[in-house]
């Protein structure tokens, strides 16, 4: 691939991995705005829809659905690690403000580093610990844990970004074993589906049509997003693109604040400079270290 098809790649993916999170901060304000329904009520209309969009994909391609051989475990662990990381997401999203809950949520790429050390043997280099210890950093100021029980919210937000980068490392595991990106979507949505269903089946709180929009809307752009970042993937490796991922805090910020009325406050402002910093630290070290490596080789 040539320099101006390669600057092509590289912006088509930018565009995408934009889009995406676009629609996964969307997501958190319908979510918000669905009001008072039980978080595993809300968990299920969202995997409802990416679960048709992915049944969609699968049918158009007509390459039907299957499990490779040995991929069933990595799929279930994926299911649980993500189902947690959403349903602590979703509960902060309605307890803090939407950007604080966006930001703790986007710690996943940070822990993603420290679980791939156990799950997948890819040790990190010191540059990508560096910016763990400083995204930990980011997130005491935005979580404040001396504030006692009123962290509880932000804690949770934490275990979100837990869950997510547990996750993405499942998801990793699973594209290494060949497993194609419509099948991991398809078997999460309709695990998480099943799972919610018994939690709120004998008990399903009424919606007003208000609600059902809201929340119907939510699965649209999740599964939105969720097309988005596997296509920003296909075009642009996650080193060149992925520090831009963090414009949903962006556009979060933005919601919370028309919307809502929500300003974040100075030590959560800190905290999200932190963060994000060392995301973009990162991402221009890694991509430093490969121009010197491609060099050395030529």
């Amino acid at each position: 691939m040539n320099k101006p098809q390669q600057k092509s790649e590289r912006t088509l993916g930018v565009i995408c991995i934009l889009c995406s999170a676009f629609c996964f901060s969307l997501m958190s304000v319908l979510v918000r705005l669905a009001g008072d329904v039980p978080v595993m009520q809300k968990i299920f209309f969202r995997n409802l829809v990416a679960a048709l969009a992915a049944f969609a994909i699968l049918a158009r391609e007509r390459k039907g659905f299957r499990i490779r051989k040995g991929c069933l475990g990595g799929h279930l662990a994926r299911s649980v690690t993500g189902m947690i990381g959403m349903v602590a997401n979703f509960w902060a999203i309605d307890h803090i403000g939407i950007a604080d809950a966006n930001m703790l949520n986007k710690l996943s790429p940070f822990f993603a580093i420290i679980l791939s050390i156990f799950i997948l043997r890819e040790f990190p280099k010191k540059a990508d610990i560096f910016s763990v210890l400083a995204a930990f950093v980011g997130a005491v100021f935005v979580v404040r844990p001396t504030a006692g029980i009123a962290s509880l919210p932000a804690l949770v937000g934490v275990l979100g970004g837990l869950g997510a980068g547990a996750a993405y490392t499942f998801v990793r595991h699973l594209s290494q074993k060949g497993e194609r990106g419509p099948e991991i979507v398809m078997f999460f949505s309709a695990f998480t589906c099943v799972c919610s269903v018994p939690f709120f089946a004998f008990r399903f709180q009424p919606m007003s049509a208000r609600q059902w929009i809201f929340l119907l809307l939510a699965g649209c752009a999740a599964a939105g997003g969720q097309l988005s970042v596997t296509a920003a993937y296909r075009h642009a490796p996650a080193k060149e693109i992925s520090v831009f991922d963090y414009s949903q805090i962006i556009y979060a910020a933005l919601w919370g604040f028309f919307l809502f009325g929500e300003l974040p406050d100075a030590l959560s402002i800190l905290g999200y400079v932190i963060i994000i910093g060392a995301a973009v630290f990162r991402c221009i070290f890694n991509l430093h270290a490969d121009k010197k490596a491609a060099a050395e080789k030529s």
